[in-house]
């Protein structure tokens, strides 16, 4: 008798991931799914916080492709062991701060590791070649195999006809005939499956799904990392990345300014832990104060915040300030013309 063959899917939440899977499944595979929350994911922090994302769909992917696989799905908290992908990739970054080859080794790693503690068989990912630079070059393939030491026991349904065979192909627990031969950055062949399989909604097929590879928020955590003279970071400061005009007068502090009711309501649960500032006189930001302003740089700071609020125009706003040692202080200031704000200073 044939055992029954099970295996584990890396769940991103986008197309490709969702195709490989069901291109198993329909070989009668048993699948159950893994998603990794690093804290850099994209979906569902800023739609979530936004007014102006308000109708967006708010779900979490990964647990919706979960659901119309009908799979079940591990989330599996890596905050602080990926923290060390980040900072320091073996493999280098992509095009921003993107870790893509040591992100996707770590990853498939983790899956092996999973593997063999649940007593599956093999491992599945979306992966197609070609269609990112830094890690779905097919050179770069094997490196992932090896390095995760998942060796052949990684299979890479939408393009395996176009790789050696896998254990899973060799053994005969899936049909290589039936797999794919996608390659390329063309979405065409996955949107013609996904029509195959009567698959009719998912997440936008070319979208990212990690703030890394967005230049923006590079930008802001090698501005975190050069301001604090050493590379690291918490959640906290990973989160607030993604939320608010950054703006940084001077080395010694930065400010973060929300720039609608939503992102306000997300930075009152970080007051407490910055010096902020709230506008008295007119309806305005809540700003966050993060380092070690002078008198002087409050002073510079409530000018700016003045700038964002419904006082804009007028010769003088109230400001109140709030350092960390629950001191409470008013400031009289004119509010900067746009141009005073040098470019220089938005992160």
């Amino acid at each position: 008798m044939n055992t029954p063959r099970k295996a584990v899917a890396l769940i991103s939440g986008g197309l490709d991931s969702m195709l490989a899977t069901k291109l198993v499944q329909a070989q009668g595979i048993h699948v159950e799914g893994l998603n990794f929350f690093t804290g850099f994911c994209v979906e569902g922090h800023t739609h979530a916080i936004r007014q102006k994302d308000r109708n967006k769909q708010k779900r979490n992917n990964a647990l919706w492709v979960a659901e119309q696989l009908g799979i079940k799905l591990h989330i599996i908290d890596i905050v602080e062991e990926y923290k060390n992908i980040v900072l320091n990739p073996k493999h280098g970054y992509g095009a921003h701060l993107n870790p893509c080859l040591d992100c996707k080794i770590f990853m498939v790693g983790r899956a092996k590791q999973w593997l063999e503690e649940n007593n599956f068989d093999f491992i599945i990912t979306g992966e197609v070649i070609g269609q990112r630079p830094n890690s779905q070059l097919k050179t770069k393939m094997p490196i992932v195999a090896r390095e995760s030491g998942a060796e052949d026991r990684l299979l890479r349904p939408l393009c395996a006809k176009l790789l050696a065979p896998t254990l899973p192909e060799c053994e005969g627990w899936v049909k290589r005939e039936l797999l794919g031969d996608f390659s390329g950055r063309s979405r065409k062949p996955q949107i013609a499956l996904a029509k195959k399989f009567a698959i009719d909604e998912y997440a936008q097929p070319a979208g990212g799904c990690c703030f890394l590879t967005d230049q923006n928020y590079a930008a802001k955590l090698a501005d975190l990392w050069h301001s604090r003279r050493k590379k690291d970071y918490e959640l906290d400061d990973i989160m607030l990345l993604k939320v608010g005009r950054h703006i940084r007068p001077a080395e010694n502090y930065k400010l973060i300014v929300g720039r609608e009711e939503g992102e306000n309501n997300f930075l009152e649960g970080y007051r407490h832990q910055f010096i902020h500032l709230r506008i008295l006189s007119h309806m305005g930001p809540l700003t966050l104060i993060d380092g070690e302003p002078s008198a002087e740089d409050l002073h510079l700071a409530a000018q700016i915040a003045g700038r964002f609020c419904h006082g804009r125009d007028e010769d003088k706003v109230t400001v109140e300030v709030h350092s960390l040692d629950g001191a409470v202080w008013k400031l009289d200031v004119q509010p900067l013309l746009a141009d005073a704000i040098q470019q220089e200073w938005y992160v």
